[in-house]
């Protein structure tokens, strides 16, 4: 339990995962610069950035993954509980990131998680079977005893999402600077197709300090966003996504 509450407590220094309170802003400030996506601090060298980035060399379970052969499973539906927020969003400097109010949560089986936030890659994270798709949400959760579980949910073209202009609207002009408006409600259920099948299987963060033990659900039914949402989101991150990682030995269960 101590391990997991640490990988909580870094996920929330490395991506302010829980708003903007001070000791999390000041980690924010902390981390901004010692790691990135460009060739002098990007993924290959996460490792050996800090000795508290070990894990994103060394980790056996690391994410995300290229998702191929999997084992059918009679697996719990996802219990989606999402209830609207107010907006605080955030360009941190590697992704834009919603911080979500209190009370909203997914329930899979006999476990509860309470979403934090949700951001942004390009491209997806995640492939199927080789295939990339055009972007990818993680919705990331924790219960009260500090476990991770992240929600992927594939971006690819299509119709335009509503909710997504909203957050590319209210992007603050200012890196680093976190934006609360009380006046604009979203619902992150706005994010999810509506076929809530999933992969899934033992992960890390994606981003340093890439600790392990997260469980990750990768919904089998890709969201649609317009070109045009995307090629906003170009314009600030056209690249910032963690390239896959081995397996080793690990079983992914999809759901039947």
């Amino acid at each position: 339990m101590k391990s997991r509450s640490v990988a909580l407590a870094a996920f929330a220094a490395a991506l302010t995962t829980t708003s903007g309170r001070a000791g999390a802003q000041e980690a924010r400030h902390a981390e901004k610069h010692e790691w990135d996506y460009g060739q002098e601090r990007g993924p290959q060298h996460w490792g050996e950035l800090k000795p508290e980035f070990a894990a994103c060399k060394n980790g056996h379970r690391q994410s995300p993954i290229d998702i191929g052969k999997t084992e059918k499973a009679d697996l719990p539906a996802i219990r989606f509980d999402y209830k609207p927020s107010p907006l605080r969003i955030v360009d941190n400097g590697h992704t834009i990131m919603v911080t979500y109010g209190p009370g909203s949560s997914i329930r899979v089986g006999d476990a509860q998680y309470q979403l934090q936030q949700f951001h942004f890659h390009r491209p997806s994270e995640e492939k199927i079977a080789g295939r990339s798709y055009d972007m990818e949400v993680h919705l990331v959760h924790a219960d009260a005893a500090g476990h991770l579980a992240v929600v992927a949910v594939l971006l690819e073209q299509g119709s335009e999402s509503p909710l997504v202009r909203e957050l590319w609207k209210d992007i603050p002009k200012e890196k680093e600077k976190e934006e609360l408006l009380e006046n604009v409600r979203i619902n992150a259920a706005d994010l999810l197709p509506e076929d809530r099948g999933y992969y899934t299987f033992e992960g890390s963060l994606t981003t340093p300090p890439c600790s392990e033990s997260v469980t990750w659900f990768v919904l089998k039914q890709p969201y649609h966003v317009s070109a045009g949402e995307i090629a906003e989101f170009s314009k600030l991150y056209r690249q910032d996504a963690r390239p896959t990682q081995p397996l080793n030995g690990r079983v992914v269960r999809e759901t039947n």
